[in-house]
């Protein structure tokens, strides 16, 4: 069965136009989801909104959305009123400016998904700014309204199609000053930095998504397992406790310098080896 579309409109670049496709890029519908269950009765139990003061259900036609105020109370918006709020569409993402693709920072990623080229009528128009794109190796920034909001969308080339992602506002992308306020600045030279240059360098690879499994999802499926065949529970090692260790014989260990390489500390209080003359 063919995917089915999130969202289709035209793609537009100055005068020349096609009708485009997106598509989810990611899913979660193979994870393993859960019911809840009344354990009493084995049934499902459903959620339901209740009063908060007097605990009585409320029913569907008096929900409605309210914003708190700084007071307490509540500004209540009716369906009509939020729905006049929503921007107008026309179905169009409009190309704005075309930016370097590494310009963005990964933390303005939103959500990835593909954009396809429509119908056969739009092929050719749409292969022809795919490829113009991946020539000039630009990203495009452009706007439309995707689930009700205005939103800003990168789009880069991939294969035969192109990946749109949205963006969060600059509002939405919190300042990373107060999580590292209180990270010290050390300066790291000499032999300590040379060798974890070296570890890095004996580290690097390619980023390859099949080598990295969900763990938590692997030991649920096979609590699961278990439950179904009768068998007992999975139990989890705990995990070693931790040695505190010397930073740089840490990092020598890590760099695979053999002991005769690794150079001796001079005992407590004593003076280092006196180093031999030549022959």
């Amino acid at each position: 069965m063919a995917p089915r579309a999130n969202w289709k409109g035209r793609l537009i670049l100055g005068e020349i136009a096609c009708g485009v496709a997106l598509y989810s890029a990611s899913t979660t519908s193979d994870r393993i989801a859960f019911h809840t269950i009344n354990a009493a009765t084995g049934n499902r139990v459903r959620s339901e909104f209740v009063d908060a003061e007097t605990g009585e259900p409320v029913d569907k036609e008096d929900e409605v959305k309210g914003y708190e105020t700084d007071g307490g109370d509540h500004v209540l918006l009716e369906p009509e009123d939020i729905a006049a709020a929503v921007p107008d569409s026309d179905k169009s993402l409009k190309i704005e400016a075309f930016i370097a693709c590494d310009d963005v920072d990964t933390l303005f990623f939103d959500r990835p998904y593909f954009l396809a080229a429509a119908d056969s009528v739009s092929g050719e128009v749409f292969t022809l700014i795919r490829d113009g794109m991946r020539q000039q190796k630009v990203a495009a920034l452009a706007r439309t309204v995707l689930f009700r909001r205005l939103r800003t969308v990168m789009i880069r080339p991939h294969g035969y199609g192109l990946i749109a992602n949205t963006l969060n506002f600059d509002y939405e992308v919190r300042a990373a000053d107060e999580e590292f306020a209180d990270i010290r600045d050390v300066e790291i030279k000499g032999e300590m930095l040379d060798l974890a240059k070296h570890i890095i360098s004996t580290k690097m690879g390619e980023f390859d998504p099949e080598a990295f499994d969900d763990r938590y999802e692997a030991a649920l499926a096979d609590l699961v397992k278990a439950k179904l065949a009768g068998s007992p529970i999975p139990t989890r090692k705990a995990p070693p406790r931790e040695k505190v260790v010397d930073l740089m014989a840490a990092l020598r260990e890590s760099a695979g310098k053999p002991a005769s390489q690794r150079r001796k500390a001079p005992a407590k209080g004593g003076k280092p080896p006196p180093r031999k003359k030549a022959g």
